[in-house]
């Protein structure tokens, strides 16, 4: 069974788009969804440095733009039937097309007032997020909350993500939970993912109104929780709460174990969810999209790896 995943902010590098707008017809598909959006997606993704795509405004747009259309080069959804879609924050939006909840323009129109409404709220105080490697999960959390920060992303394979103010961050840097090897500051512009972001719930929630939801064709893995979603109502739903919520991938991933997963793909920019699948999911061929160099390995692996 084929799992499709999407990843979220901070998996994207300079120039990560320029080889994917020399396949056919994706120039214009993504010229399109700049007018749509009023954001320059192929400046941004293939001109534009590091700290401009880090803007939370841009990032996330980007990725969405950049997921649709690595897998679109993959194949049709009919053609890669996977078994079940997901994404990791953001990467949400982009596996809510994969299931046909959302259309693309619809869904880079949401990711657009997210990006925005999240960079808005991050610009009230200075926060961000740090990863946490090794370690055992329940005395780093523990350890976390003592601190005040919140463990925004629950990411499995002995990785916790931590988000709060910098001066917090800054004392976990000197005071690491008992067992963590390393903190490793992440590239995002706000503590994601947690109270600091409750101001973005309801600019999105409104965004949200304009927009009409379908049912999940394939199975759709939740970030609240690791829960299959049927209603493409409340996946929409989810989608809005979840900005000021942890993400629960470590459960997403226990749920593709319950599915019988057998073959993970990461869309473009991939590479962070495909490692952790590499160590939660042992058995689980995975691979990559980083380049169009890696789709006739990812077709191969869809032929191996769909439901008949």
């Amino acid at each position: 069974m084929l799992v499709l995943v999407a990843p979220g902010q901070g998996a994207q590098t300079p120039g990560f788009l320029t080889d994917w707008l020399a396949l056919p017809g994706a120039a214009d598909r993504v010229a399109a969804w700049s007018d749509a959006i009023g954001l320059d997606l192929a400046h941004f993704g293939t001109k534009a440095d590091a700290d401009e795509i880090r803007d939370t405004s841009v990032a996330q747009p980007l990725l969405v733009a950049a997921g649709i259309l690595s897998a679109a080069a993959l194949g049709d959804m009919s053609g890669i039937a996977p078994g079940a879609v997901a994404g990791h924050s953001v990467g949400e939006i982009t596996a809510a097309v994969f299931a046909g909840v959302l259309d693309d323009t619809a869904a880079l129109s949401l990711v657009r007032r997210r990006g925005l409404a999240m960079a808005e709220a991050a610009a009230v105080t200075e926060t961000g997020m740090s990863a946490l490697l090794g370690g055992d999960p329940e005395v780093s959390v523990a350890h976390l909350e003592k601190l005040g920060l919140t463990p925004a992303n629950v990411n499995g394979a002995g990785q916790i993500v931590a988000a709060g103010t910098m001066a917090q961050l800054a004392a976990l840097g000197e005071d690491k939970p008992e067992g963590v090897r390393k903190v490793v500051p992440l590239k995002v512009a706000g503590a994601f993912h947690t109270h600091h972001m409750a101001p973005a719930v309801d600019k999105l929630a409104e965004a949200a109104k304009a927009l009409t939801p379908t049912d999940p064709k394939v199975t759709y893995v939740s970030n609240k929780d690791g829960q299959a979603v049927a209603s493409g109502a409340e996946v929409l739903e989810r989608l809005v709460g979840q900005v000021a919520n942890p993400v629960r991938w470590d459960r997403c991933m226990e749920t593709f174990k319950e599915l019988g997963v057998t073959a993970l793909i990461e869309v473009c920019p991939g590479g962070t969810l495909t490692g952790l699948a590499k160590r939660a999911l042992p058995g689980v061929k995975t691979l990559a999209l980083k380049s169009p160099a890696d789709l006739d390995a990812a077709r191969e692996l869809v032929a191996e790896h769909t439901q008949a």
